[in-house]
């Protein structure tokens, strides 16, 4: 192998080490908490309705459960729901396009990476190429990071464009 090559990969083996260190270190313990959901019983439906229909639970508990709902939304869904909101008219055109959004809720602002999945066909000379840079420049708008690069893919796997968030 040529010296370049060497260093190349040397440093980008290096980088690769300083991440999962990175992601790893954190404070040094967890979180606290716990998966604290019950099993659903015989009798019961999601969202606390029971199976004739009748609900027992309460409108303020009605709102917490919407809230959690929200998320748990796929991360598809809580980008659009964003743009929907606070996006440009141009920017919720694009993102109307969006089918997956991988990476967008695990950040240590070291290396972040997002990847923004649409239904664009063509790959970088199809007709999504001008909508992924709409698409990137939003997602900039919804999650920001210290070192984050959000790539956006056409149908096929294609990239289609990418920015910094």
């Amino acid at each position: 192998m040529g010296m370049k090559t060497r260093v190349a990969l040397g440093a980008v083996v290096g980088l690769a080490i300083i991440g999962a260190v990175s992601a790893n270190s954190g404070d040094g313990g967890s979180d606290g908490a716990s998966d604290s959901r019950t099993s659903v019983g015989a009798n019961e439906k999601p969202g606390g309705a029971k199976a004739d229909g009748k609900s027992d639970a309460k409108p303020a508990e009605d709102k917490a459960a919407e809230g959690k709902a929200a998320e748990k939304a796929s991360q598809a869904d809580q980008f659009k729901a964003f743009v929907e909101k606070n996006g440009t008219p141009t920017e919720k055109q694009a993102v109307s396009h969006v089918t997956k959004v991988q990476g967008a809720d695990e950040q240590n602002d070291v290396l972040d990476a997002a990847d923004v999945y649409t239904d664009f066909t063509g790959g970088i000379m199809g007709e999504g190429t001008g909508p992924a840079k709409l698409i990137a420049s939003a997602f900039a708008d919804w999650k920001q990071s210290e070192n984050g690069l959000v790539t956006v893919y056409d149908a096929d796997g294609e990239i289609l464009g990418n920015g910094n968030f």
